[in-house]
């Protein structure tokens, strides 16, 4: 158990802090070995004291801010797992900000310097050492170049690599213990959670792939006025640095200032939940963060999105689920509902055990059906996904990591759009994209151009794999193999004709 031991100060730690903040109620409630329970017990009489004023969630995501990024990293995850801490502390642990103290102006100096390889001086004219913003990753500098471009350089934190290479080992391990000793666990995956988060944590301790991302989604909005992303300066980035243009919105979290420039607030709700959809369905590339402190808003309303350490990419078939499930419960038909959860393989059919495409509809009635009468300030994103999650236990639905960045991200961008218009219909605003969506790349148009382009990816297959076939048989003289490939573009345009004849019939 070498790996156990070199845990087991950390672990020491941990429980300290919890029990200072009074959050050790969730190992106390866990189903552990008697014997850690135990060692719960002790911690909470060495170093626990009650704070009743708080939620319990309130307490968890204190303890998790203290304890470092890698535990605020989790915070945010479990605030997308109502399954498995329950509604109300997963709203609470959805308020976890990574906000912390910024480090010194002398280290974050030094970092620059060292990574992009020169003076300070040299490669700004102005640098303002206080940081605009600071978090559990990095902090945030403005600054100015020689041509008069504004500028905003991001630096990572000393030691925050170290912090989570420990922390995810500690992670893996608990996740390994979890999932062999303690029933029920396997069917949530904390393994593949765990890996989940590590794949995010090493794109986030590299600033040159966020600057890529950040590329990659300003030119997927190139020709959409309703958001701008700030463009990196390649000339100013490196692993620990990343250098961006700058941007001059007013924060969306700040409503007076909006409503005193005239910005129409049920619009830009709308225009949230909108411009994330596009990115998730038309893209399949979405920004994950999309928290107040991400989201600025530009002139004629257009928003403006910074910090693209954390993003989500989803492939066609997973785009095809969303938009499908969106639209069956947008038009309240349960069957497809629950057919399109089959048919992803998210939910497995067991007739024997009751579990049937019926039953399973019926389970998605349940959800959707009470939206339909209710006040649109009375419908939540976040509370649906929580009973789907209840829901989907029951017919032994698995986890899906690829789609938890999706789900937090859909609370979180439910969240914004509701600060700006509590009456603001999450269904309603994502109609207009899921139905243009959906039109473009399920319909019967779109059917019939796939249909094409795999026949058409088939046939420039087909003279290879006939060469290959003549190359089973005997050589032959070089002047007999001419008419050869005249067959095989014969063969092809015969497939592309009977194919099309059969598409268009």
């Amino acid at each position: 158990m070498p790996g156990g031991l070199r845990h087991l100060g950390r672990f020491f730690e941990i429980g300290r802090i919890l029990a200072r903040h009074d959050a050790l109620f969730m190992l106390r409630e866990a189903p552990l070995p008697p014997m850690l329970k135990a060692g719960m017990a002790v911690f909470q009489g060495l170093f626990g004291r009650r704070l009743p004023d708080l939620r319990p969630g309130e307490r968890l995501a204190n303890a998790m801010a203290e304890l470092g990024p890698s535990f605020i990293k989790l915070g945010q995850i479990l605030s997308v797992r109502p399954d498995l801490v329950g509604p109300e502390l997963a709203e609470d642990l959805g308020r976890l900000r990574d906000k912390l103290p910024p480090f010194a102006w002398s280290e974050a100096k030094a970092s620059i310097e060292t990574e992009l390889g020169g003076r300070l001086d040299d490669l700004f004219v102005g640098f303002e050492p206080e940081p605009v913003a600071a978090a559990s990753v990095a902090q945030v500098h403005f600054a100015e170049a020689a041509d008069g471009s504004k500028l905003a350089v991001k630096v990572l934190r000393p030691g925050v690599e170290a912090a989570f290479a420990r922390d995810l080992a500690l992670f893996a391990w608990l996740a390994d213990l979890s999932e062999d000793c303690l029933p029920g666990m396997h069917r949530l995956r904390p393994r593949a959670v765990v890996q989940a988060i590590a794949a995010q944590v090493a794109i986030e301790m590299d600033l040159r792939l966020e600057a890529a991302a950040a590329s990659e989604i300003a030119d997927n909005f190139r020709d959409d006025a309703d958001l701008l992303v700030p463009r990196p300066d390649w000339n100013r980035t490196a692993r620990r640095v990343l250098t961006l243009q700058r941007i001059a919105g007013i924060p969306i979290e700040d409503r007076a200032a909006l409503l005193a420039a005239g910005h129409d607030l049920p619009r830009l709700a709308e225009r949230v939940i909108q411009v994330f959809l596009r990115q998730a369905l038309r893209d399949g590339y979405f920004h994950a963060d999309m928290h107040h402190g991400n989201l600025f808003v530009g002139e004629n309303g257009r928003l403006e999105l910074v910090d693209f350490g954390i993003m989500g990419r989803i492939d066609m078939p997973t785009r095809r689920f969303m938009a499908e499930m969106l639209g069956a419960f947008l038009a309240g038909d349960w069957r497809r509902a629950a057919e399109v959860h089959i048919e992803a393989g998210y939910v497995p059919l067991d007739p024997a055990n009751g579990r049937t495409v019926e039953a399973f509809a019926q389970a998605c009635r349940s959800i959707g059906e009470p939206i339909l009468g209710k006040p649109v300030t009375e419908i939540s994103i976040g509370r649906l996904l929580a009973q789907l999650f209840q829901i989907t236990e029951t017919f032994g639905m698995r986890t899906q990591p690829h789609l938890l960045l999706l789900q937090k991200t859909m609370v979180t961008v439910e969240g914004v759009a509701r600060s700006l218009d509590e009456t603001v219909n999450f269904w309603e605003a994502s109609r207009p994209v899921v139905l243009a969506w959906a039109a473009e790349h399920m319909g019967p148009e779109a059917q019939i151009r796939d249909a094409i382009l795999n026949s058409m990816a088939s046939l420039r297959r087909l003279p290879k794999l006939l060469d290959r076939l003549e190359a089973a048989d005997e050589p032959r003289p070089v002047i007999e193999q001419a008419p050869d490939r005249k067959l095989h573009w014969l063969l092809g345009l015969i497939a592309v004709l009977l194919a099309a004849n059969l598409l268009l019939d």
